[in-house]
């Protein structure tokens, strides 16, 4: 998800009026149904993932003190948004549902200790988890009939999806036919169908200089490449897949989580090679800490860990509250987010003549990565201003000289989540309306958000560009 709002003073649920928890209940209803369209359906996020996070689990708060809130149509009830309408409708014969979220270790500890619980296990009786990546891409399901691929499915809302069968047959990570003997007649594989770091940066390099989208994040450009209506762009683009769980399944192969990871691999399908079996809580924690140790050298993203509890039987006891296993958790990584200062703002010319706003930071390490640059987008960006034409809640009003928070945005292209100075007096950036490589004026045509430079082929920038795609 993309960037944050500007923090403010929130009343502690515990000390809200009902009246004043059934107000805000229905104001962050509406605003997850919008961010939940926004980042399953258009591939567009406009918040942060740690800010969808915050939201959501304010919302959950306020239902836990007032339950009777709680209707079939509450987000806490729901999982991702309905299909898009651009694709066929598939139903899932098993539920995609979702994970529930662990932010601290103390969370971890209590979700060991509720399975304790509900299990009737002694301090003493070993658990087994399978730990494993917490991919950040989209969430996939794989129908296969008699060994033969049928059917994929996105995620959707969890009880239908958009069938995308065309396009995920495109991808080498996806067998057409499972391999082995005694494949049950029924076998429906999920998995997360994602984009190295590596081919996200050339694949913007690309869209780019051909004047296209410019992707936000690698999980981003995963979903709009899967869901073209073109299987031949998907064909195009560098997809890969991991299997990590089942739907619909005739007989199960192995009674274990960790074993069935292992049947996928001789079904010919990746799994991802850092899944771990612990057996406590401490390794759980350990494994956590290594994998968040990893995180900047992965070449694809990664927002956490997830725990699975290893016996299927025990799965099954478990079962489901809500929308999330009882038996799994997410254990999300913090943000990776610095402040520095924007020294300046330089523009950059494209093949179309499109001008890119670039800042200049005073270097800061992020991730791992030392940062100097910081996409800015274009005018309305750096004014703070939406695509509605309002002005964006966070005031960002970006400025030489403010003190920004920024983050690697899919630890790849970094962005300014805030303006640390928005009300300071400081000049604001003024796009120039000449081109800075040729001089040609550069107009703003109504209903864009690029301004452009009119110079054409007389621009050296765009010359530059267009001779570069053409090589």
């Amino acid at each position: 998800m993309a960037k944050t709002a500007k923090s403010k003073t929130l009343t502690d649920v515990a000390k809200l009026t009902k009246a004043q928890a059934k107000v805000e209940h229905m104001r962050l209803a509406l605003e997850l149904e919008a961010h939940d369209k926004r980042y399953y359906q258009d591939d567009a996020p406009v918040v942060t993932d740690a800010e969808y996070d915050a939201l959501r689990l304010r919302y959950n708060a306020i239902e836990k003190r007032f339950p009777e809130f709680v209707t079939s149509d509450s987000p806490s009830q729901k999982v991702g948004a309905a299909p898009s309408g651009r694709f066929k409708k598939v139903r899932h014969a098993i539920a995609m549902l979702s994970l529930d979220n662990a932010f601290a270790e103390e969370d971890v500890v209590d979700f060991v200790g509720r399975i304790r619980r509900f299990l009737k296990l002694g301090d003493d009786d070993e658990i087994d988890f399978s730990a494993e990546p917490k991919i950040d891409g989209l969430s996939m399901s794989l129908r296969y009939e008699g060994g033969e691929l049928v059917t994929a499915a996105t995620r959707g809302d969890g009880a239908e999806g958009e069938d995308v069968t065309a396009n995920i047959r495109t991808l080498e990570d996806v067998p057409h036919k499972l391999k082995g003997r005694n494949v049950p007649d029924i076998c429906e594989v999920r998995g997360e169908v994602y984009m190295t770091k590596k081919a996200f940066l050339a694949l913007n390099e690309r869209q780019k200089a051909a004047g296209d989208t410019i992707f936000a994040n690698p999980r981003n450009s995963a979903a709009g490449s899967l869901r073209q209506k073109d299987p031949s762009i998907t064909a195009s683009r560098p997809l890969g897949f991991f299997a990590y769980a089942w739907g619909e399944m005739s007989a199960l192969p192995e009674g274990t989580q960790s074993g069935m990871i292992g049947w996928f691999e001789r079904c010919g399908f990746k799994t991802n090679p850092l899944t771990k079996l612990c057996h406590s809580t401490d390794q759980l924690l350990a494994f956590h800490h290594k994998i968040e140790e990893q995180r900047a050298e992965l070449d694809y993203d990664i927002d956490g860990v997830v725990y699975k509890v290893d016996r299927i039987d025990w799965q099954e006891r478990l079962g489901f509250v809500s929308r999330t296993p009882r038996w799994a958790i997410a254990h999300k990584f913090p943000a990776e987010r610095a402040t520095t200062v924007l020294k300046d703002i330089e523009i950059q010319v494209g093949r179309t003549g499109s001008f890119t706003p670039v800042g200049k930071l005073e270097p800061v390490g992020v991730g791992g990565v030392i940062v100097q640059n910081v996409t800015l987008h274009n005018e309305d960006y750096i004014k703070g201003i939406g695509g509605d034409g309002e002005q964006l809640r966070d005031g960002r009003d970006i400025r030489i000289g403010d003190t920004v928070v920024i983050q690697r945005a899919g630890d790849v292209i970094p962005q300014v989540l805030e303006n640390l100075t928005p009300d300071e007096k400081r000049p604001a950036f003024v796009f120039p309306d000449k081109c800075p490589e040729c001089d040609s004026d550069a107009v703003r045509e109504e209903g864009e958000v690029d301004v452009r430079c009119t110079g054409g082929l007389i621009c050296p920038a765009q010359r530059v560009e267009r001779l570069r795609l053409d090589s």
